[in-house]
């Protein structure tokens, strides 16, 4: 009997004979799976070309030993739609928001063998967290020229259907959970917002003023660390990034780091004290402990998506947005790039399947 490890080597060799065929055959093929060949490793969404084609999500293992394309159509025979925003998990399943296609893709996180979809009730999806027992919040940003129909749609985890929507301000965006709470950073859509909506069970409960373009967020303890971008240029009153703390427990903001006006950074994350970010070209790291803007430079390079994690820096590379990015992995120890793996077009967010 062969062992597992081998049935999913195979099962890699056959995904790979299958990605080139689907390339040049449009039928939908569809491969025997091994159960859990996609666990332990990294998943990566590539938001694919914008406005047409699809989008692909990119499986490397925990070992760097094996990387598979397109995970989703070689296994269903389908694609996943125009535009994949972003991934967020509930037990078992995968829920993949479709942006442009108004809908959210549901696969066993594991096999990603299709389970199910939500394709009603969504105008402009953007990020969804799995909130715990039964349900799970998605940000839309509903018509994004429309600053008033702008909302977090409540799932119902057991059945996947939208058991009610909650209006917020415009553009919400991420979303982090802290003591049966929500809180959801309002980047603003095609605009800048500055807020921070507190979402209790199916409620608004509060808003928290921010800098503007509040982009990324991490907690920490009973700390929200917010990112905000600051308004850019092009918008006529460009205003600097900054770096708020909200301490958790009172739900007021407890210090703010202001940028250098013409600073605009993104994409916060963090491993144990450390916050690391992007900024003109350089990703920065904060110790919590004094934090003192903008930190130190340690990785030179322009990324789309951070995400640092067990001593390592992961890194996606959109570069032209129009053909196959790559993930860079870096060692935190010694700030030195230890990997780099080719992804799908336009690699926008990192997840490591657990």
């Amino acid at each position: 009997m062969k062992s597992m490890k081998t049935m999913k080597k195979l099962f890699f060799l056959s995904l790979t004979t299958l990605f080139f065929i689907s390339c040049s055959d449009d039928n939908d093929i569809q491969p025997d799976y091994v159960p859990d060949a996609f666990e332990k490793g990294i998943l990566i969404t590539n938001e694919g070309p914008f406005n047409n084609g699809s989008g692909t999500i990119t499986y490397i293992s925990e070992d760097y030993s094996t990387v598979a394309q397109n995970i989703y159509r070689t296994v269903n025979g389908v694609e996943l739609g125009n535009i994949v925003q972003s991934m967020g998990f509930q037990d078992d399943n995968a829920y993949i928001v479709v942006s442009n296609s108004k809908k959210i893709m549901i696969a066993n996180r594991y096999t990603f063998k299709s389970v199910d979809s939500i394709t009603t009730g969504l105008v402009n999806p953007r990020y969804f967290l799995g909130a715990g027992g039964n349900k799970g919040y998605v940000t839309d940003w509903g018509d994004p020229n429309d600053n008033a129909d702008d909302y977090l749609a409540v799932v119902d985890i057991r059945n996947n259907t939208i058991l009610t929507t909650i209006p917020v301000a415009f553009g919400p965006e991420r979303m982090v959970p802290y003591n049966n709470k929500i809180y959801v950073a309002h980047q603003g859509a095609y605009g800048q917002n500055n807020l921070i909506s507190v979402i209790n069970g199916t409620a608004l409960e509060s808003t928290i003023t921010v800098g503007d373009a509040s982009n990324s967020m991490v907690v920490s303890g009973n700390v929200l660390y917010v990112l905000c971008g600051g308004k850019p240029s092009y918008t006529g009153t460009e205003t600097a990034g900054s770096l708020v703390k909200i301490d958790l427990s009172t739900g007021l903001v407890s210090e703010t780091n202001t940028f250098g006006t013409t600073q605009h950074p993104s994409s916060l994350t963090m491993d144990g004290e450390n916050l690391f970010y992007n900024l003109d070209g350089k990703i920065y790291k904060v110790n919590t402990t004094s934090i003192s803007l903008p930190g130190t430079a340690i990785v030179d390079g322009f990324f789309y998506a951070l995400e640092a994690k067990d001593g390592k820096l992961y890194a996606t590379d959109a570069g032209d947005f129009a053909s196959k990015g790559s993930l860079k992995i870096y060692d935190l120890s010694t700030n030195q790039e230890i990997q780099d793996f080719q992804t799908g077009i336009v690699p926008g967010g990192i997840y490591f399947n657990e």
